[in-house]
This record gives structure tokens, sequence and C-alpha cells, in this order.
């Protein structure tokens, strides 16, 4: 069968910093053979896709699209996530799937409050990695977002793996269709166990949610009913909103912050230079974004010139 693997890339200069930052943020730094460790070369030694789609440049976009109704007439907002590692690209839509995924907070008649996310977390962000590592990327077609007023939709391209049935799909069967990406994904820790998505989604969903055809495999998720209620009324509160809201959002963080921070949990007594070194920029602009990630109380000084890096996990 078609394998990315065997495809060779189109470009050949290919700079990989990005992956080496989320390795070393990982704990698992790797060598100048990295190419060869994780297969990023065809047979005669020229990139291959895979390589194309791990490097720091390139033309692969995932779309998230986001509309008003219930069907795609009223497009809202129409962004794109990529032009870079595709797990840079896949941190990036799951940091947007977090934001989007609002809270529905009420207080009940006995004077309880009770919180919940109108999709699962866990489940939404196995559905996404689900969809980035199984993509029939052979044909250049990446996987797409869509969310409208009552549910919220991920469709990647390919169908069933080849050799897999639907009843051991769902049963929590595995047959990696990029078997390098698969590898790539689990070592910087967005896969944990292989197989192991499915099973989590059903844990909170039924099978229904999931339409699997020929070519694609879409998983939509409706949103809690709660959720639904809460929009519009004011019988309840929707907390969460855009990055930096007042009430429950994420810390508002630059990409270059967030590398900064995997490299700071690799690495707690890391210095100013081995920063500037890593990421191929000078000392000052690493002071400066140091000072911003204190402001946001995102890290703190422990101990002095010669102490280490905290980090304020929320």
């Amino acid at each position: 069968r078609a394998s990315i693997g065997k495809i060779k890339s189109n470009r050949q200069d290919l700079k990989f910093n990005h992956l080496k930052i989320y390795y070393a943020g990982a704990g698992k730094p790797i060598n100048n053979q990295f190419s060869k460790t994780l297969d990023l070369h065809t047979e005669d030694g020229a990139f291959n896709y895979v390589a194309y789609m791990l490097a720091d440049i390139n033309s692969v976009s995932i779309k998230v699209a986001k509309y008003s109704g219930t069907d795609k007439s009223d497009l809202e907002q129409n962004e794109e996530y990529g032009f870079c590692s595709l797990i840079k690209a896949t941190t990036r839509v799951l940091d947007k799937l977090e934001v989007e995924n609002k809270t529905y907070a009420k207080v009940t008649g006995s004077a309880r409050r009770l919180e919940r996310q109108m999709i699962d977390k866990i489940a939404l962000r196995e559905a996404l990695i689900n969809a980035m590592v199984h993509n029939d990327y052979t044909r250049e077609v990446t996987p797409v977002v869509e969310i409208y007023a009552d549910r919220l939709s991920i469709t990647s391209y390919g169908g069933l793996v080849e050799g897999l049935s639907l009843d051991e799909f769902f049963d929590g069967r595995s047959i990696p269709r990029n078997r390098e990406l698969m590898r790539v994904f689990r070592d910087v820790g967005l896969v944990e166990h292989l197989g192991s998505g499915i099973q989590r989604i059903l844990q909170k969903y039924d099978r229904s949610i999931f339409m699997i055809s020929e070519n694609f495999v879409e998983i939509s998720f409706p949103f809690e009913e709660e959720y639904n209620a809460a929009a519009g009324s004011d019988k309840g509160v929707l907390m969460g909103g855009p990055i930096g809201g007042p009430i429950g959002g994420p810390i508002e963080l630059t990409e270059r912050q967030n590398e900064i921070l995997e490299l700071i949990r690799a690495d707690k007594r890391i210095t100013k230079r081995k920063l500037a070194e890593l990421l191929r920029i000078n000392v000052s602009a690493v002071q400066r974004h140091l000072d911003a990630l204190k402001e946001k109380k995102a890290i703190k000084r422990m101990g002095g010139t010669r102490g280490y890096w905290e980090i304020m996990d929320k």
C-alpha cells in the first residue's frame, strides 16, 4: 500500500528545530542521527514525506472552521494551523479546542455549583490525536475540525485502515496507518498507549458519534444539554472563551513562550544561554520572554542565579 515513509519529499532542505525542542521537552533529546532513527528517509537516502511533515516549514495545514448555525451556510471563522512541524500544528489545534470547549456552570436548588465542559476534554483530545496520526496523507488531504452551534466534528481522510474491521476498530484494535508518525507522537507524549484512544472516547460517548465511510472517519461530539440550555439564557453562566478571558481561561502565551516552557519542563535549571542556543535567538530575546512568562505567572525563579525555574501549573 501507499506509505508516506516511501514517498520522497519534494523539498530536501529541511530543518527540524521545532521537533528537537519537543523531544527535549519530553526529556528525550535527540542527536544528529535522529533522522535515521526515526525513519525519515526513503530507501535511497532522501528525506521522505514524514520528514517533510515534521520539518519546521512545509505546506501542511489543519483547518478549523466555525459556523454560527447547525450547518455550513454561515461561516463565522476559518483558521489554519500549520505550515510548520505537524507536532507543533497539533499542539496549536489542541490549544484552540481547549479555548472553544467552554465550561457551563450553574447553581442548583441545593446551592451546589455544577460545572461541566460542553465536550468531554479527554475524548476530544483523543479524537484529534487519532485523526492526526491515522489520517491518510498520501493524497495531501489533512484532518478538518468544524465547530457548529450544537456540535464539534473532527474528520480524517482514509476510512478504516486496510485489514481492520469495524468491530475491531470499536474494540480498540489498532493498525497504525503511519507507523513513523505514531512513534514520534508517542515519543513526545501526545500518544500514550496504542489503540487506547477509541476506548477512552467510548467511555463517555456511544458509537453513534462515529460516521465511518470508505474514505472518511468523522467523529461528531454533541454539546452537553446544559451548555445548549445556557446559551442565550440567564439561568447559567458560560465560562472560558477566548484565551485570556476573565473567568477560567488559560494563560495567553505565544508559541515561543510555549517552546520555552517545554524546555524548562525538561530541565528546570536550564540557563538563558542554553535556551538561546536551542531556540536560535539571542539571549536578550530569551530574557524578554522569561520576563513575560513571570508577569503572566507561568513560571517563577527559585534560588536566584544558581537556582531553578518552577512552572506554575494552573
